[in-house]
């Protein structure tokens, strides 16, 4: 797999300082998600609790956002409802959680077009070594279908979210 993330290094330490790109308030370490939604357009990431949010982030998507995944390699972040089923401390990012996309309906799209629908789709931090980019990554939507945050945003929903916890991403 290619990596696509945007490194454009002139200017990018005054970005870390323009307003709207810093994350808030961090999120209380005894916050417990049970469900978490995406919106793609907005490029939101709201971690839930009883139907109140807990906090909002904002997301990279990939590269090619608008519309749904249908096969591998469309950079396209899926839409649907999938769980969040397997963390992975050690990937290429700074950690990551699995979504259990392709769902059977994403499987069929796929075989009746035949082509692959893909996998490995995931909510992830900064690739290794990237993590002083913070929230300038968000400039652009860089990742080949998954969901990216920061890596001190990326803790704090590591340790909201159980394995389990549904994910639901609209368009």
């Amino acid at each position: 797999m290619k990596l696509r993330f945007p490194v454009r290094v002139l200017s990018v330490s005054l970005l870390l300082y323009i307003p709207g790109l810093i994350s808030g308030d961090p999120l209380s370490p005894d916050a417990k998600a049970d469900r978490v939604l995406v919106l793609k357009k907005e490029r939101q990431l709201l971690l839930l609790s009883g139907g109140r949010t807990l906090k909002t982030y904002a997301i990279s998507l990939g590269g090619d956002p608008v519309g749904p995944k249908r096969r591998e390699g469309d950079h396209k972040t899926p839409e649907g409802v999938y769980v969040l089923d397997r963390r992975n401390p050690r990937s290429r990012f700074y950690k990551s959680i699995h979504i259990s996309y392709p769902g059977p309906q994403d499987v069929e799209r796929a075989r009746q077009a035949a082509v692959s629908p893909g996998g490995e789709i995931m909510i992830h931090g900064l690739p290794n070594g990237y993590g002083w980019v913070r929230s300038a990554h968000r400039l652009n939507d860089w990742t080949d279908g998954c969901i990216a945050v920061t890596n001190a945003e990326m803790d704090e929903i590591w340790q909201a979210v159980r394995d389990g916890t549904p994910i639901e991403i609209r368009p």
